[in-house]
């Protein structure tokens, strides 16, 4: 994917990069930073759609 710098170390899910293109250009890359935190967090090894869902709704989305 050209748009986004994707982490080598978490993976991401087909449709969590979708999701994750619907987020406004100018907080993507915030947005991206913070769902990886919850990821890493968690201890998982993929971003899911449940992780981008679960920022979202941190960040009163």
């Amino acid at each position: 994917m050209s748009d986004f710098d994707f982490s080598d170390t978490l993976r991401w899910s087909p449709e969590a990069k979708e999701k994750l293109k619907k987020i406004p250009f100018f907080v993507r890359s915030q947005a991206r930073q913070r769902i990886e935190q919850i990821a890493r967090a968690a201890n998982l090894e993929e971003v899911s759609v449940e992780i981008v869902e679960q920022a979202r709704i941190e960040f009163g989305q």
